[in-house]
């Protein structure tokens, strides 16, 4: 049986195609820039030569529908027909407060995605435009979403609520939700597996590091903080994302400098972060490159991305009482030893050692900490699509292994 994780965003659609009773990745693909001028879909079938097929792309209907043709080709296709996909995953970004877990999708569920979209206004609409779209090609097909946020339904209020009046978390549903909830739980449970410890025994921090980064507190299975809030913008040094910062900064700009609050908007996302610090890039590989050499803003940029991470790493300790794993995940966590290294100094108070040569050598999925280490340190290749695919075989009766 297979099933299809679609990953709608604001003018792309991601997508892989699982046979499920293995989990073996049979293709997948990028539809990129829905709506805009050259268009095109990257179709990569496992086993065959990936292809590139560029033409006009209105919609997300006309996308899904070209996906589906790139599926069922004859000469890159990996299955005959549309309707051997067997069911449907969709991440979606926000579930607000009245999604706790994956679902399989009806007219209330979309009504709920509706409700969220002054919520996560970029990447709702697109989430169910690629939920609709799949419908109408694929009527009797189940589907499934799969919400960023339902992991962290399960932190207290007093880790989800702002010092601000209360009324507007009352009316408005301002308070912390936290994203990247299907990541964390998908290492969560790979590192348990790895440790032969159930879940519910362990104190765990799992550290999210890309392009965007946040860190969750896992005790007795249940996330009870993490670092992203509101919006993806808090906590954590970005990318490009500027992370926690005084509020009153916002103020300055607009009635000191000038700027109005769209221009404010866009420099705290797109202009901040790890970008902001450097001047040079977004890309930590670049920034590592460049502080090799010397580069004195590098340098400084890669110090506050670490000791941002070490503070919300101290604080997540102390709040459930002590710290059993270190997880690292996602392009940076997975990939630099260097970073994980500097991450990891300093917490020798808690026990936690790590191997500096099984830090740096090329396995893709392991542990890093000493033998007598009291703190395991896991790195983890995150698998969203594929914790997508789990949820939507189970919720839809598939067999699975």
């Amino acid at each position: 049986m297979n099933v299809l994780v679609i990953n709608a965003g604001s003018s792309s659609v991601k997508y892989k195609l699982f046979l499920i009773e293995n989990e073996k990745l049979l293709a997948e693909g990028l539809v990129d820039r829905i709506g805009l001028n050259g268009s095109n879909l990257l179709h990569k079938p496992i086993d065959k030569p990936e292809v590139n097929i560029k033409s006009d792309i209105p919609n997300y209907e006309t996308a899904l529908s070209m996906v589906m043709d790139a599926l069922t080709d004859v000469n890159y296709g990996v299955i005959k027909s549309p309707y051997e996909i067997s069911a449907i995953g969709h991440r979606v970004v926000h579930g607000g407060e009245k999604i706790s877990s994956s679902v399989l999708i009806t007219e209330e569920i979309e009504n709920i995605i509706k409700e969220c979209f002054d919520l996560a206004p970029l990447h709702n609409p697109p989430n169910l435009m690629g939920i609709q779209a799949c419908k109408k090609l694929l009527p009797h097909t189940k589907q499934v979403a799969v919400f960023d946020t339902a992991f962290h339904v399960t932190i207290p209020k007093e880790a989800y609520l702002y010092a601000i009046p209360y009324r507007l978390y009352a009316d408005y549903s301002i308070r912390r939700y936290g994203f990247h909830g299907t990541s964390h739980r998908y290492v969560a449970n790979i590192a348990c597996e790895l440790l032969g410890q159930p879940l519910e025994k362990l104190k765990m921090i799992t550290c999210h590091l890309g392009n965007g980064c946040s860190i969750t507190a896992i005790k007795e299975g249940k996330s009870i903080d993490t670092s992203m809030g509101f919006t993806p913008l808090e906590g954590l040094i970005m990318g490009t994302r500027s992370g926690d910062i005084d509020p009153a900064i916002i103020f300055y700009l607009v009635e000191r400098i000038g700027l109005s609050i769209q221009e404010v908007n866009s420099m705290l996302n797109r202009e901040s972060g790890l970008l902001g610090l450097s001047g040079i890039s977004r890309d930590m590989r670049d920034i590592l490159k460049s502080a090799e050499e010397g580069n004195e803003m590098a340098i400084n940029a890669i110090k506050c991305f670490v000791y941002r991470i070490k503070k919300y790493i101290g604080a997540y300790s102390a709040s459930m009482g002590g710290l059993d794993v270190l997880v690292f995940t996602a392009g940076i966590g997975e990939n630099s030893s260097l970073i994980r290294s500097l991450i990891c100094k300093g917490f020798e108070y808690l026990g936690l050692y790590i191997d500096e040569e099984k830090n740096s050598n090329s396995q893709r999925k392991k542990a890093i900490n000493t033998d007598d280490s009291k703190v395991k340190v896991l790195v983890i290749p995150t698998d969203e699509e594929l914790m997508i695919a789990r949820d939507t075989a189970e919720i839809c009766g598939l067999n699975t292994t």
